[in-house]
């Protein structure tokens, strides 16, 4: 079993170009029984419909964090020390099944509810928007009807058939699933034109720019 304090401290190493390659440098595991906080890629962009690449994502990440592990310890402003209060694992990526679209719905909610058993935080790394809805659906699974605290440029609630991998109408799809709570639900920047906002409060790209972060 992984103790807790094998998920603390940071392992020092001044060569960033080199290494074992995982999240802010934390041990990779699948024994998560003692750690805080999960963190898992999943590798997904079959559901674009524009420019594809989005499932190099998780090890991009990956990459890019190894230069910030060693200032983790000390982070500004906020005086936090990552590595001393809280157990962090990098779990690896959700195995998904080339050739088979239709099973990845299943397989990305089954990965995440194996995550979530062990009553800890998890932190996925996309990955495409489509990925969103079965991490949604395996989160409610355990919590109930989520609120949701949502980043971008498109609303991501059109419509589509039901049945599709469509990475702009998956939050459509929670709504009507009962995932998650539309009134309890904020999306921000928006910058794109939807005739209907399904009862979620959009703070769009003009009303943050006019009134500010601290505002918004």
């Amino acid at each position: 079993m992984t103790s807790r304090d094998e998920l603390l401290g940071y392992r020092e190493s001044s060569m960033t170009f080199a290494g074992e390659l995982s999240f802010l440098r934390r041990k990779v595991t699948r024994d998560i029984s003692n750690a805080d906080i999960v963190v898992s890629g999943i590798p997904f962009d079959t559901a674009t419909t524009n420019r594809p690449g989005a499932r190099f994502g998780p090890q991009a990440i990956r990459a890019a964090s190894v230069q910030l592990a060693e200032l983790a310890d000390h982070a500004f402003p906020s005086k936090v020390n990552l590595f001393a209060d809280l157990a962090i694992a990098d779990y690896g990526d959700c195995e998904l099944p080339s050739g088979y679209p239709g099973q990845v719905v299943e397989r990305i909610f089954n990965h995440a509810q194996s995550i979530l058993l062990h009553d800890v935080m998890m932190v996925s790394l996309g990955g495409d928007h489509f990925v969103t809805y079965p991490l949604l659906q395996a989160h409610a699974e355990k919590y109930g009807p989520l609120s949701l605290l949502h980043f971008d440029a498109h609303v991501d609630t059109w419509e589509d058939d039901g049945k599709s991998l469509d990475h702009g109408s998956m939050f459509l799809r929670a709504l009507r699933e009962g995932i998650i709570v539309p009134e309890k639900s904020v999306q921000i920047g928006i910058r794109s034109l939807s005739d209907e906002d399904y009862g979620f409060t959009v703070l769009d790209s003009p009303w943050v720019h006019e009134h500010g972060t601290n505002n918004t």
